[in-house]
């Protein structure tokens, strides 16, 4: 997945205006102007489409988890990395997301996609790790469908009138009269 595609998914999954995004970038200290992120929100056939640059797609990142869990003085800034991938992505967002884990299959399942517990260990170890794995786009793009299930539910869909009518009880059955109880001999 392209670093336009991650950053149209988080900004949908969390109904971010385009001067949202650019307040997250500012956490890091990156500065971008408006233009910019529209450019990186368009899609990849239209004329005013730019590319999101690895770099910047890390400031972004960074700025999501200072955006969803607080800056901390204390701790140090999580590091810029140079090149993106997958992997990297779901580090970040798991981590922007407060989630263990143990918590991303369930996320996968809101996608009706599983993935075994020893897989997202293997997502998450380093990449020089002997049980490395590296992150599908397939992968991902379910992770973050479940996660905007997770954070955008659907609303349970209108019913119309004639549907409502339908499945309510019917009016013209009337209850019967209560019968005394008879007596026994």
């Amino acid at each position: 997945m392209t670093n336009n595609d991650i950053l149209r998914s988080v900004r949908f999954m969390l109904n971010l205006s385009d001067a949202k995004v650019v307040e997250i970038f500012a956490l890091t200290n990156c500065e971008v102007v408006l233009e910019d992120v529209q450019a990186w929100l368009k899609k990849e056939d239209d004329a005013a489409f730019k590319p999101l640059p690895d770099v910047l797609m890390g400031y972004f990142l960074n700025g999501l988890i200072f955006f969803r869990r607080g800056k901390s003085e204390e701790m140090p800034a999580p590091s810029i990395e140079r090149r993106m991938n997958n992997n990297i992505f779901m580090k970040k967002l798991r981590i922007a997301f407060d989630l263990k884990t143990t918590d991303i299959p369930a996320v996968l399942a809101k996608a009706n996609f599983t993935v075994s517990q020893a897989e997202i260990g293997a997502i998450f170890r380093k990449p020089d790790h002997k049980n490395y794995r590296e992150c599908g786009d397939q992968i991902m793009r379910n992770f973050l469908k479940g996660l905007t299930m997770t954070l955008r539910p659907t609303q349970p869909a209108k019913t119309s009138p004639t549907q409502a009518a339908k499945s309510a009880p019917s009016q013209t059955a009337k209850p019967r009269p209560a019968q005394p109880p008879k007596a026994r001999k």
